[in-house]
């Protein structure tokens, strides 16, 4: 049986899912469609991705290390500098390294695109406003 807050509630939710459809933008399904924002997707996917998994794989293979193979971190390289230390600095010349390494890919690979897609984007909707303005 159905009773009265039930039938409010699936009112609610059925006016939220029109409020949402109107205040979809049809200029916006139709770039996300497109060709170009395919692509996009599929360079900042093939960087992000494989860049990602080599990450973590070397900062698990730290940790494994640290925790496994103690004596060969423990190994002196010169004074009080270990394998253990050499590693861990290594980590943020990694995170640096990849940074700029993104930035580099971002700006020759996928801003082009973007830049692209939004002047098509301010095109269809008929505005030259700036993003993030009315």
């Amino acid at each position: 049986m159905w009773s009265t807050a039930t039938v409010r509630e699936d009112e609610a939710v059925t006016s939220e899912a029109t409020d949402q459809a109107a205040r979809h933008d049809p200029v916006y399904d139709r770039l996300h469609e497109s060709s170009e924002f395919i692509e996009l997707r599929k360079r900042y996917r093939g960087f992000v991705i494989p860049a990602t998994v080599a990450f973590l794989a070397w900062y698990l293979l730290y940790v494994a290390m640290s925790n496994w193979a103690g004596d060969f971190m423990a190994i002196k390289l010169a004074g009080n500098i270990n394998v253990a230390l050499v590693f861990g600095l290594l980590q943020f010349v990694t995170t640096f390294g990849l940074a700029y390494a993104y930035s580099r890919f971002s700006n020759a690979k996928l801003d082009p695109l973007a830049r692209n897609l939004e002047q098509s984007y301010r095109d269809q909707a008929g505005t030259d406003s700036k993003r993030g303005q009315a």
